[in-house]
């Protein structure tokens, strides 16, 4: 029979869930627009596309050095102030960036773009926060349930780039700027949300419950540490192949385009193709999360981990062999969101449950910090590759990483959940 207790604790989760959810939709704007803006607009104010990797290698180098400290505070003083925390971040972040495009000063906008980047930290931690009262066969699920909601947000953000230019031109922002009109008022909304909606705070409520039960046997579980480092290891992996070949698709379109119509491609066109291509990118890491999360509940962790790298590989094998037609890249892209997908959300479950409860939160901000960081470096990688051996080059160096984690998963098989 269910206590009270219990439905109290089921009806808290189900309100966490839903403030979560609605945060990632506002969240996910501002993230999208950077992602498929920085690589041009670096770019463009660098004049040397090789270096036009350093804007997404900082909006991911924000998150490797604030996921430790945003997990900290989030065990010290709760999920909502972390989170609230990563929303100022952001905000001031795009507030740097339209300054930098403004003034063109190049270092001023890898700046900005690692300001957004450590607000996406409290993004990241949005998933973990999902788990912190959630059952544990249903974790997978409303883990996958966040992570869905950034759908929203995520493909709105691209899409918005043409809009944004006409919002922008009214506003008299610099070109390629409008739509960080939206994520600026979208990220002050999710300020007031998680201010006032996320009580009581899913982690604090969590620690509670575990110092209350303390003495129950049922709710020690052993810690697996050698699982745990697997589950970084492929978390982080997947999110640098995803990352690193996403961070050089804006680039490579937009040499693609102008090689197939010269002279009469206009800037707009650019953006529209690269608006619509991130846009089935960014659909594709997060629509179909909640499928992935049920099969990770039922199947198991690890079989959905190596089933998104299967995903990752199809990606990549569209990445060498059609890379010089559109619709390959926009293929090769919605695969590499659907194995990231697959991947983050079946990892970052197999990292929680494969933790004792007092080290969770600290390998939950290492897994995101790590994860981070390997896909700054792999985006500054990234550009060097494309500008030496082109897109299907970085393809080819990709598909080592997701080789690994093929190869190292006997790690964690058979004693996954």
């Amino acid at each position: 029979m269910i206590t009270l207790a219990a439905e109290q604790q089921a009806a808290v989760q189900r309100r966490t869930v839903m403030v979560l959810s609605a945060g990632q939709v506002l969240g996910g704007i501002a993230f999208g627009a950077t992602v498929s803006l920085g690589a041009l607009l670096a770019a463009d104010l660098s004049g040397d596309d090789g270096l036009s990797g350093l804007a997404t290698a900082s909006v991911t180098l924000g998150p490797a050095l604030c996921s430790i400290p945003l997990a900290r505070m989030a065990a010290r003083v709760g999920r909502r102030r972390a989170l609230t925390l990563g929303n100022i971040f952001a905000l001031v972040g795009i507030m740097i960036v339209v300054l930098a495009v403004a003034l063109r000063i190049f270092p001023l906008l890898l700046l900005g773009t690692l300001t957004i980047g450590a607000g996406n930290a409290g993004n990241l931690q949005s998933r973990f926060a999902a788990t912190d009262l959630a059952a544990p066969e249903h974790r997978g699920r409303d883990l996958s349930i966040v992570v869905w909601s950034t759908t929203i947000g995520g493909v709105a953000g691209p899409l918005l780039l043409a809009p944004g230019e006409v919002v922008g031109h009214a506003l008299g922002m610099p070109p390629q700027t409008g739509s960080y009109a939206f994520s600026f008022v979208a990220q002050c909304l999710a300020l007031v949300l998680y201010l006032v909606a996320l009580r009581p705070d899913p982690l604090l409520t969590a620690q509670r419950l575990a110092r209350a039960a303390a003495t129950v046997a049922s709710t020690v579980r052993e810690d697996r540490p050698v699982v745990a480092r697997y589950a970084i290891f492929a978390v982080a992996g997947s999110h640098v192949v995803m990352a690193s070949v996403m961070a050089m698709t804006p680039v490579h379109l937009s040499h693609m385009a102008h090689e197939m119509h010269g002279t009469a491609t206009t800037p707009a066109d650019v953006s529209a193709l690269v608006g619509i291509t991130i846009a089935l990118h960014v659909g594709g890491m997060y629509a179909l999360s909640p499928v992935f999360g049920i099969l990770a509940d039922r199947l198991g962790r690890l079989r959905v981990v190596l089933i998104g790298q299967v995903l990752l590989g199809g990606a990549l094998a569209f990445a060498v062999f059609a890379n010089d037609q559109a619709w390959g890249v926009i293929v090769a892209l919605i695969l590499l969101g659907l194995g990231w997908s697959a991947a983050t959300v079946a990892g970052a479950a197999l990292l929680t449950e494969s933790s004792a409860p007092e080290l969770r939160t600290r390998r939950q901000g290492r897994s995101d910090s790590l994860m981070s960081l390997c896909a700054a470096a792999g985006a500054v990688l990234a550009g060097v590759i494309l500008s030496n051996f082109q897109y299907a080059g970085l393809g080819i160096a990709a598909s080592v990483i997701v080789v690994a984690i093929v190869v190292l998963s006997p790690l964690a098989r058979g004693r996954a959940a």
